[in-house]
């Protein structure tokens, strides 16, 4: 039995806008102090921080990217030996499995963000070959290896040759920040307020969306949150469609939850996720949810017809839209709350890390 507190450093790229980043702050800040020594090491600079920190330690490398950063790394290791070393996002899950050869007394835990056999197909950049089997390398040497959904865990034993037995699935918390919205008394509707929050990348699927929103006969406006490389696709697409008018696009913002509870319906455009973090706060607020049957955790949060409806085609996603917004007095925002509440509350999801962390030493 561990005595003593044990020392646990949470290793992210950046603290920039994202949810990999929100969740592995989120996780290091309030795990259990009586029994964690927590270091936040970011690799990159603490200008870029779009998260507040508080009551524990953070270090930035000030590295413009990981591979940079490895001889940091590997020095702040060996300054400040963990018990536990976790990480988060494919490429320093590689670096730090690979680090783990050097510090055979310390735990190496990664925390992988996608369904990767699927997101290579929509990846702007193609993977080299060398990295690759350096990745497959690295994943034998972590010692645990963090899925946030079911088709997360399956891909990395199916494709990726993982042993089931070093995989465990802990999938993303509601934060305390989202709490349910009041109900609307002011119906029927008659006008719709959409939202998409996510990087506008293509395996987010904001051109799909689009596609659904011209076949709509009723008025509504589109909220876009995010930003990313497919943004003037996206817009080109929004204006040949004849929608610019109805849309409106915010590149970052701190105030997720707002906007969140003032939407009627989140809309998910995704052909892959890891386990959807803005669907998941969606529903957190009460919002119910639309999105495309996509692989990474999708069919974990939706009950159809509870909290959303899961799409097969895009005439299937403007008849589910229809079918949503033509019985919207049915939705209930705490019955599509308590839907995903009980099973992914932060009480619980803190308490399955905390639970990984002592028995991996153990």
């Amino acid at each position: 039995m561990i005595k003593r507190k044990l020392k646990i450093v949470f290793i992210i790229p950046s603290l920039k806008a994202g949810g990999a980043e929100r969740v592995m702050s989120y996780v290091a800040q309030h795990i259990d102090r009586t029994i964690f020594n927590v270091t936040l090491l970011v690799i990159g600079y603490k200008k870029d921080c779009q998260y507040q920190v508080d009551n524990i330690k953070v270090v930035f490398l000030n590295k413009p990217r990981v591979l940079k950063s490895i001889p940091n790394l590997f020095v702040f290791l060996f300054k400040n030996p963990p018990d536990i070393a976790i990480s988060a996002i494919g490429h320093l899950n590689t670096v730090m499995g690979l680090l783990s050869i050097f510090f055979p007394t310390s735990k190496f835990v990664a925390r992988e963000v996608n369904v990767n056999s699927v997101l290579k197909e929509y990846s702007e950049n193609k993977p080299i070959k060398c990295f690759s089997l350096l990745s497959l390398i690295s994943k034998k040497l972590i010692d645990k290896i963090v899925c946030q959904s079911n088709d997360m865990a399956k891909d990395m034993v199916l494709n990726f040759k993982v042993n089931p037995d070093k995989i465990i699935v802990i999938n993303n918390p509601i934060t305390d920040n989202f709490k349910v919205k009041k109900e609307d008394h002011s119906l029927p509707k008659v006008f719709f307020k959409f939202i998409t929050i996510g990087r506008l990348a293509k395996q987010k699927g904001h051109l799909r969306i689009l596609e659904v929103l011209k076949e709509l006969d009723f008025p509504f406006h589109y909220t876009i949150i995010g930003d990313g490389p497919e943004k003037e696709n996206i817009f080109d697409t929004a204006k040949k469609y004849g929608l610019s008018n109805y849309i409106t696009h915010i590149p970052y913002t701190k105030n997720v939850e707002e906007y969140l509870v003032q939407s009627d319906v989140f809309l998910q455009g995704s052909y892959v996720e890891g386990f959807p973090n803005a669907l998941l706060e969606s529903c957190a607020v009460g919002t119910p949810v639309i999105a495309f049957q996509a692989p990474g955790g999708i069919d974990e949060i939706i009950t159809d017809g509870l909290n959303g409806f899961i799409a097969d085609s895009t005439v299937d996603y403007v008849n589910k839209i229809k079918l949503l917004t033509q019985n919207y007095q049915n939705w209930k925002p705490s019955v599509v709350r308590n839907s995903i509440y009980n099973k992914y509350n932060s009480n619980k999801i803190l308490k399955e890390y905390e639970n990984l962390f002592v028995e991996i030493l153990n």
